[in-house]
């Protein structure tokens, strides 16, 4: 899947899936411009990746954070905590993903930024 990814962009073909969402209301949703973010990421260009989803390099963080624990945790023996299962950890995500979805919709500066 990544391939896909790597060697297409989505911005340049009609084949890829449109937002629903974006296309039904005509306002973007937390995960309008992930396509393009992770055609980016691939492409290891976090600057363009952060552009077009803000929210797309901290998800990441919390995956690879997600796997690390897991990993170290099978391999060593030990029970390093992992905080994602704290039960405030998804209520505080969220409250981002919601404050996210409404500032990225504002026009004005510095909230236009956040659109992708």
């Amino acid at each position: 899947m990544l391939l896909v990814y790597f060697f297409y962009n989505p911005e340049d073909f009609d084949w890829f899936p449109k937002c629903p969402f974006y296309s039904l209301t005509g306002v973007y949703c937390p995960g309008c411009g992930s396509q393009r973010a992770l055609h980016s990421l691939v492409h290891l260009e976090f600057g363009k990746t952060a552009s077009y989803n803000f929210l797309f390099l901290p998800a990441l963080g919390v995956v690879l954070y997600n796997f690390g624990i897991t990993v170290y945790n099978e391999l060593s023996g030990k029970q390093l905590t992992n905080y994602i299962y704290k039960p405030i950890f998804p209520k505080v995500v969220l409250i981002i993903v919601l404050l996210f979805w409404g500032l990225r919709n504002i026009p004005f500066s510095p909230f236009c930024y956040l659109a992708p």
